[in-house]
């Protein structure tokens, strides 16, 4: 007789081949929103370039490069068999090839390109779901241009480099490559988010802006990128600086690799401690405005934790989704229990939420006005804010939809959760967000008005929207004592920028259930908690995805 134990059944099929970009509405929906707004004459062009980059990113191989990658994290090497100092991380092939596609596809490719941002934002988001380590240097290398633009001479011979769709491994002479990477070094051991605590020390070499660099970096993330900005102390004060690793002559920069951070996360990116000794550098910008300088950087890297969070949450959500439709318990399909669509359309509020703001940021840059800067100026470090705290909650409870199995390596969320908190960390944690919004509310009025004006177009559509921006006014009207008070501040006001969002551009179903739930109180402490009178049916059925 023939044995039946190992019949597999009741089991979600391998959730591979799916269109990442096609099969999310939401995402497509507000790309072709902004672009009929912006650079109608790009719909077809961009549909065509993020539909290819979201097959791959759904693809089989993608999703074996993505594990591969995490399973043989970079090992250093610090010296060479003779005992030479090299100083390299070696990277397994999955790793370069996540890479590769990324930088071909132009995921550092943003600021010259007609809606560059937007399209850029959303190539991001798709692509970081095949794996979300390696977007650490294409970030870096994306944020590095505006910085360098503060000197001129710097920005024409590294722009072209960074901004190259050729991604060629290895430490050469940035010269003689198709394309380069850029990292950062800012935080020290002393000082963390307090850069003006840092120690390192630049000694001028002559007038023409070369330095020798000594001292250390507590984090620097991608050290075998081919050039780094890094802050250190100028005569004139902190400094911004450009470090290579291969100097001109085909000589090593002095770039001492201490020791790879053993993190909970994000295990395929290196991110490293450094130590300059007499380490040649370029000044980028006026001595002593370094923060000033690099903050281009910083807000552009901000934005990024934005996008990488949405993107999680949107890969977490497809994975409950999924599971939920394949999967029966107690005569019925998950998907079909009115406890479970509960929590699945609970979850893609959350997620859709996250994608709107996300577009409407990068929108924002594409417009480059000078309404959008200020705009940008609170919502971004707003976004950074909410949007990466809600990320861990929601990866949590969409793991905990697929039961035991979420809980299992093999199904992909534990490597989801490991990932979640570090967009909240990186580029300043929750408290450095909050306190950057009051320093916006209390130095530059344009700002403010400009935030309100944005949320202020969805005024009148929605009595729960209204009277949350009326408690947010209240909120704003006394800005004594206000530190104690900010992470409630710019909760609210990301929750009201949601709203106003998705009151304009969302199905009903959805404005309605975010409006209810997070602007109107009606709703519980954990996911799953939404009032069962909405239409959670038509909720959850946005977000499913074809496969």
């Amino acid at each position: 007789m023939a044995a039946t134990t190992h019949t597999v059944s009741n089991q979600a099929p391998p959730l591979v081949g799916h269109e990442v970009y096609l099969g999310d509405r939401a995402l497509t929906e507000g790309v072709e929103r902004h672009l009929a707004d912006a650079a109608p004459e790009l719909l077809d062009e961009v549909r065509e370039e993020l539909t290819t980059l979201g097959r791959a990113a759904g693809s089989a191989q993608a999703q074996d490069w993505g594990t591969q990658a995490n399973e043989c994290p970079p090992k250093l090497r610090t010296h060479d068999r003779y005992g030479n100092r090299i100083d390299e991380v070696e990277f397994h092939p999955a790793w370069h090839r996540l890479l590769g596609h990324a930088v071909t596809s132009g995921l550092t490719d943003a600021w010259g390109r007609p809606a560059g941002h937007l399209r850029r934002a959303a190539g991001f988001f798709v692509w970081s779901q095949a794996e979300a380590g390696h977007g650490c240097p294409v970030s870096m290398t994306h944020a590095a241009v505006p910085a360098l633009r503060t000197d001129p001479e710097l920005a024409a011979e590294w722009e072209p480099r960074l901004t190259s769709h050729v991604y060629e491994q290895g430490l050469r002479p940035a010269a003689l490559k198709g394309g380069v990477l850029f990292g950062m070094g800012m935080t020290e051991k002393q000082g963390g988010s307090d850069v003006r605590a840092n120690t390192t020390v630049a000694v001028p070499l002559d007038a023409s802006g070369e330095y020798l660099l000594t001292g250390h970096k507590w984090f620097c993330s991608a050290p075998m990128s081919d050039g780094f900005l890094v802050l250190a102390q100028a005569p004139g004060g902190l400094t911004c600086f450009l470090v290579p690793r291969v100097l001109p002559d085909d000589t090593r920069n002095v770039f001492a690799i201490q020791r790879l951070k053993d993190k909970l996360g994000n295990r395929s990116n290196a991110s490293s401690e450094v130590e300059f000794d007499g380490t040649w550098a370029r000044r980028v910008g006026e001595e002593g405005r370094g923060v000033r300088t690099i903050i281009e950087m910083v807000a552009a890297t901000r934005l990024d934790c934005v996008i990488g969070s949405a993107s999680l949450m949107r890969q977490a959500l497809t994975q409950a989704v999924h599971h939920a439709e394949h999967r029966s318990a107690f005569g019925s399909p998950l998907i079909d229990q009115p406890l479970m669509r509960n929590v699945l359309a609970d979850l893609a509020l959350e997620s859709e939420a996250a994608t709107v703001l996300t577009l409407r940021l990068a929108a924002a840059y594409d417009a480059g006005t000078e309404q959008e800067k200020a705009f940008l100026r609170l919502a971004v470090p707003a976004a950074k804010y909410w949007v990466t705290k809600r990320c861990t909650p929601m990866v949590a409870e969409a793991l905990e939809c697929l039961g035991g199995n979420g809980y299992v390596e093999e199904s992909g969320l534990p490597r989801l959760l490991r990932e979640s908190p570090l967009n909240s960390i990186w580029e300043g944690s929750g408290n450095v967000q909050a306190l950057d919004v009051l320093r916006a509310l209390q130095r530059e009025p344009l700002a403010l008005n400009a935030f309100l004006q944005e949320v202020g177009l969805a005024r009148g559509a929605d009595h729960r929207l209204d009277a949350a921006i009326k408690d947010l006014l209240t909120e704003l009207a006394d800005l004594d004592g206000i530190e104690a008070r900010a992470r409630r501040v710019v909760e609210r006001m990301a929750l009201v920028l949601q709203g106003s969002l998705l009151v304009r551009w969302a199905p009903p179903e959805v404005a309605d259930a975010f409006c209810a739930s997070r602007l109107g109180g009606d709703w519980g402490a954990a996911f799953g908690t939404l009032p069962h009178s909405l239409d959670l049916a038509s909720v959850v059925e946005r977000a499913r995805i074809e496969v």
